[in-house]
């Protein structure tokens, strides 16, 4: 089986979005990021028996967002199949001027995913410290998404109790940091993903990304690893399966 575990699934990416999703033979995890795509998770969710999804604030929505936005949150996390709270976290690389107020909403909905037990979708870039020292005060599991600091900072992580999100970016030939990652990690510590539409793996490189990519990804961690394709597939659908608590 496969599981994409962080992927946006919208039909302002997609001509053919039903079509996208039907040619994924395997799982889906739909990243929301703002109060639209929220809405169109929690629609995807209910369409599809293989979608699955997480509810989100991204930094990068922050300046348009209401308290609306929280409850929309916080009202739909009951729905067995919303997995997780995000796309959250920070992003110190647009934008710089606002990172109290990243920080102020990264919080926010960290203690609302410590409150219900839910798992969250970090996305961390170029503020990979503050990420870190925020974390480590709460007890909550999770993803680092699209990971892209060093063994170190992966290792710290882990010990905190998350994942590693590895995706198309693993495949690129300047790559060669995260590819040194991925054959230190234990494939225990790691997760498949797409971040569909963006990030295509090669041979697919500059094109329109789609969940079903995630094989690539996990042919090229075979690969570094030098282990079998199918133990690559089982272990990491093993740790999304408990990282997400997917009943699968």
């Amino acid at each position: 089986m496969l599981i994409d575990t962080h992927c946006h699934l919208s039909n302002d990416d997609y001509e053919n979005l039903d079509d996208v999703i039907k040619t994924m033979d395997g799982i889906m995890i739909a990243s929301g990021c703002n109060d639209k795509t929220n809405r169109e998770v929690l629609e995807l969710v209910s369409k599809y028996d293989n979608v699955y999804g997480t509810l989100g604030i991204h930094p990068e929505e922050i300046d348009n967002i209401s308290e609306e936005s929280f409850k929309l949150i916080e009202e739909n996390l009951s729905n067995p199949k919303i997995v997780a709270i995000g796309e959250i976290g920070l992003d110190y690389y647009w934008v710089k001027d606002n990172k109290e107020k990243q920080i102020e909403i990264f919080e926010r909905q960290l203690k609302i995913a410590e409150k219900y037990n839910k798992a969250i979708v970090v996305h961390s870039r170029d503020s990979i410290q503050d990420t870190y020292d925020i974390l480590k005060k709460y007890k909550i599991k999770g993803t680092i998404h699209c990971f892209s600091s060093s063994l170190e900072m992966a290792r710290e992580f882990i010990k905190l109790g998350y994942k590693i999100g590895v995706g198309g970016t693993v495949t690129f030939k300047n790559s060669k940091k995260l590819q040194e990652i991925v054959k230190e990690l234990d494939l225990k510590d790691i997760l498949l993903e797409t971040d569909s539409p963006y990030l295509s793996p090669e041979p697919f490189r500059g094109k329109r990304n789609k969940p079903s990519n995630v094989y690539y990804v996990a042919a090229k961690i075979s690969e570094l690893k030098d282990i079998d394709i199918k133990e690559v597939l089982s272990i990491t659908c093993s740790n999304a399966a408990t990282q997400f608590d997917l009943h699968i």
